[in-house]
């Protein structure tokens, strides 16, 4: 058995870095292909708002709710090892998606998918952190996984929306198929198996409290965005705060923990992981809400769609990619704080989007929230990562990717709720008495409800639709926009001891390195 030695990364590495991609821009492309697909989806499964919610976003609460486990269990059997199984089940559901006949079906294969995904991310990350021990080279690395993302963000609505021209709208989700067959075949001739030493086993009990905290309180959390103060919310919020208190005590008392608790003593991983948090809250909600007033409101078709959202999704690339380099001068709290401030302009901008023709400030405004997205993915993954010693990698980089997968889910939740109710409550008293009640429900419930039914409303009816369903997108970009300038200082403030990238040798340095499994190749 070999030993790993601090050093600089050679080909091979960053060779391997490349394969430990794949898996974000399959993750990226999965997201940005599912928003084009509503509009289809809707049409043909006629999922009501809630389904399609929990369409949208079933897939990052389980992600968030399985990434503490997953991440140890790569501890414990191998990280490429996992990363391996991940992507198999992976393409082997992302199948059973594209033939699903029913929202239910949908909703349990993105719930699988979610599980899934959720062996990935840590798996990728720590193996970063294991190939490139130099604090350069990882932060740069871990600037390239994070424009991976947004290269599937990008590639996503170009190549969905072509798929949506010829086929049916489950074609899409076959497009994690060839991503995960190029990684099964590529992974074991490029990247070295790593295990923490001595991990342990894995504590049942451990993943069972995570689960029985993160699922209900996830729960409780959309219960409220959609229905406010109500008893089975209470209950749920109940439950959830009672089981995660008995997972951190269990968690202080175990010599190998599912999550070591005392990480978060660590001011850099805490606040990081905070920034992180709140700054992808607003994005996955405004991402839902723009793919939907593209399409729904603008009118225009998939691949159009698509090819706007392209833009912003490169700008993200820009922003991954060059903030660990600007880092490497400028304090990385100041970098993040100068980018949420210009998401905050992005933000303001959104809101100003009226019900037609603004799909040139929709571009702008969206591309400068990405610009704040691509620096805090690279930044605040690597502070994250870089903050916990390399035996830890894998639980540090599942915090990291929870709070993310979390983040997105509760935007979602929370601003497309926020979008819907402020639909509602401009609707209810615009549609024409007499209207059929199926047909009244499903106009009064969501725009897409509204476009599916506009061939039996009056004339004129559907730009009213649009009109309320704008004014809830607007509303949320105004709160959105608040949050996100908050942190823009809070960023500055609580991240200010964070010198800049390289200024310091990289603690994992003086560390007892990771000892490496044997790689079976």
């Amino acid at each position: 058995m070999s030993t790993t030695t601090v050093g600089r990364a050679g080909v091979r590495e960053w060779g391997g870095l490349a394969v430990l991609s794949l898996p974000t821009v399959l993750l990226g492309l999965d997201v940005t292909v599912l928003y084009l697909t509503l509009p289809s989806l809707a049409e043909d499964l006629r999922p009501s708002a809630a389904q399609e919610l929990w369409i949208m976003d079933v897939y990052g609460f389980l992600i968030a709710g399985f990434l503490l486990t997953m991440g140890t269990l790569g501890d414990r059997i191998g990280r490429r090892r996992l990363l391996m199984i991940g992507a198999a089940a992976f393409g082997i559901v992302s199948v059973l998606a594209a033939c699903a006949t029913s929202a239910d079906m949908l909703i349990a294969a993105r719930a699988a998918l979610g599980v899934a995904g959720a062996t990935l991310m840590p798996s990728t990350l720590a193996l970063i952190s294991n190939m490139f021990a130099e604090q350069r080279q990882r932060s740069l690395a871990i600037g390239v996984w994070a424009t991976s993302f947004a290269l599937g963000m990008a590639l996503g609505p170009v190549a969905g929306g072509a798929m949506l021209n010829h086929f049916w709208w489950g074609s899409v989700f076959l497009l994690a198929v060839p991503v995960a067959i190029v990684l099964l075949v590529a992974a074991p001739l490029l990247i070295p198996e790593y295990s923490a030493p001595q991990s342990g086993g894995l504590d049942l009990i451990s993943v069972t409290l995570s689960l029985v905290a993160i699922l209900p309180l996830v729960y409780a959390v959309k219960r409220f965005a959609k229905d406010g103060l109500d008893l089975p919310m209470i209950v749920a919020a109940l439950i959830g705060v009672v089981f995660a208190v008995l997972f951190v005590r269990r968690q202080g008392k175990l010599e190998s923990p599912l999550l070591d608790v005392r990480l978060f003593a660590n001011r850099t991983f805490s606040s990081a992981l905070s920034v992180l948090l709140i700054g992808l809250v607003g994005v996955g909600g405004s991402m839902l809400l723009i793919t939907q007033q593209l399409q729904f409101v603008e009118g225009l078709p998939s691949v159009e769609a698509g090819l706007w959202m392209g833009p912003p999704a490169l700008l993200m690339f820009l922003a991954a990619i060059g903030s660990p380099l600007v880092a490497r001068r400028v304090p990385p709290g100041l970098v993040v704080a100068a980018t949420l401030a210009l998401s905050t302009v992005g933000y303001v901008l959104l809101a100003l989007v009226g019900p037609s023709g603004g799909i040139a400030l929709m571009v702008v405004g969206f591309g400068l929230v990405y610009l704040g997205l691509g620096a805090i993915a690279a930044l605040g993954t690597d502070l994250v990562v870089g903050a916990a010693p390399p035996e830890k990698a894998g639980s540090a980089s599942a915090m990291s990717e929870t709070v993310q997968e979390l983040g997105v889910a509760l935007g979602v939740a929370i601003l497309g709720s926020l979008a819907t109710a402020v639909y509602r409550s401009q609707i209810d008293d615009k549609i024409p008495t007499g209207t059929p009640s199926g047909v009244a429900v499903a106009a009064g419930d969501s725009l897409a409800g509204a476009v599916a039914s506009a061939e039996q409303m009056p004339a004129g009816w559907l730009d009213l639709a649009k009109e309320a369903a704008t004014s809830g997108m607007n509303t949320a970009m105004v709160v959105a926009a608040g949050c996100t300038a908050v942190l823009s200082v809070l960023s500055a403030v609580v991240l200010r001891h964070v010198g800049v990238i390289g200024d310091e040798p990289k603690a994992a340095a003086q560390a007892a390195p990771v000892e490496p499994v044997k790689s079976q190749v």
